[in-house]
């Protein structure tokens, strides 16, 4: 079959839209899905940035999702016609996917950063017969179609706006998850969350849903305002001893911090803001040697990554839509659609931060500049 697709074919080059080619159906266990809308993620925008190491030309696009129109096999668990997201690839079978973490599934790298499943090789083409990367993070979902594992699909009530839900399987999946999977925060807890981006602000939503106490740091005023109306004291980066003012706002300090920024200097600070057996929890790549202070980690203190919210996404998806049904997980605020054919004007407002989370449609499925955060919010804190 022949559909639109956004093709990256070199790491300085633009989005171009063109015509591409499936040349099989479904195999056992996979489904094709066309796509009704797909988010942008800095995962996305970091594959220009990865010294080759992602191969191109490909169909970027990782927070996808649809309408099932094909099924391979009997075990896919889905039908045609299903809503569902698309979430990250995961192999299913080794150690860490069958203990429940498929986050860290011993080939996610793999599978969603490198190239994907090398048995798809050759299948996916342009229009010439060119070969592309076989599936980034297991759906490719920059187009009007995808063919992904059903593992990474999770059926959504088909009354919801499907559109919109495509965050929900990675950005907004990594910060809620850190909040609900990773600290286990509930009422009376502090949680201070830095950087205001779509992951910043998907754990500042479940922290409110959670009950906790929520500080929102960023240099931003309008990611602030943002994080504010969302339930959050907003806290300037740059305020003067940040540290101390979060333990102040805290009762003597964050139970639970989240740094989206990757900034040494933020989480430091974030260390430092800590209560004892406070958690730290970091979800951005470190492109630094990060220096720890003598002390930060004593008094049962902790320090981590997390990857992916630490979500199995079948469980957490259908959580999220479900807080979102009852007014207490508002995602849609962030979000501003843009049509396939504009991914480079949405790169860009992605990039410099005017908006916090893009949205692509493909033709005829929505229309542009959907919901209250289509104007400029300020960049992230990164």
């Amino acid at each position: 079959m022949r559909f639109g697709a956004a093709v990256l074919r070199s790491y300085g080059n633009r989005f171009a839209v063109e015509e591409v080619m499936l040349n099989t159906g479904p195999a056992d266990r996979e489904v094709l899905v066309r796509i009704a809308g797909c988010g942008m993620c800095r995962t996305d925008l970091a594959v220009r940035r990865s010294e080759g190491r992602t191969p191109l030309p490909a169909v970027l696009g990782h927070e996808g999702a649809g309408v099932v129109v094909e099924t391979g096999g009997p075990d896919t668990g889905l039908s045609t016609g299903d809503h569902v997201v698309l979430s990250f690839d995961s192999c299913g079978h080794c150690r860490s996917c069958v203990s429940g973490s498929p986050a860290y599934c011993d080939s996610f790298a793999s599978l969603n950063l490198f190239g994907g499943r090398s048995e798809d090789a050759g299948r996916f083409t342009d229009a010439a017969g060119g070969a592309l990367a076989p599936r980034w993070f297991g759906q490719s979902s920059f187009a009007e179609y995808a063919m992904v594992p059903a593992r990474n699909a999770v059926r959504v009530d088909p009354s919801l706006p499907v559109e919109l839900l495509g965050p929900l399987g990675c950005g907004f999946l990594t910060g809620a998850g850190a909040v609900f999977n990773s600290f286990g925060a509930g009422p009376g807890d502090t949680v201070a969350v830095f950087g205001a981006g779509a992951v910043g602000l998907a754990a500042v939503m479940a922290s409110a849903a959670a009950g906790a106490v929520t500080v929102a740091v960023d240099r931003h005023p309008q990611r602030l305002a943002l994080a504010e109306r969302l339930g959050a004291i907003p806290l300037h980066a740059a305020s003067t001893g940040l540290s101390d003012r979060i333990r102040r706002l805290t009762d003597g300090g964050a139970q639970y911090a989240l740094d989206t920024t990757g900034s040494a200097e933020l989480i430091d600070a974030a260390l430092r803001a800590l209560r004892p057996t406070g958690h730290l929890g970091l979800v951005a790549r470190l492109h630094t040697v990060l220096p720890i202070r003598p002390g930060a980690l004593d008094r049962g203190r902790t320090m981590s990554h997390i990857c992916e919210g630490d979500a199995v996404p079948a469980l957490l998806i259908p959580r999220l839509t479900a807080l979102w049904q009852a007014g207490r997980f508002p995602f849609d605020q962030l979000i501003r659609t843009y049509p396939l054919a504009a991914i480079n004007e949405a790169e860009r407002d992605c990039d410099t931060g005017r908006v916090v989370k893009p949205v692509l449609i493909p033709e005829g499925t929505g229309r542009r500049g959907r919901t209250s955060a289509a104007r400029p919010v300020g960049p992230d804190a990164t």
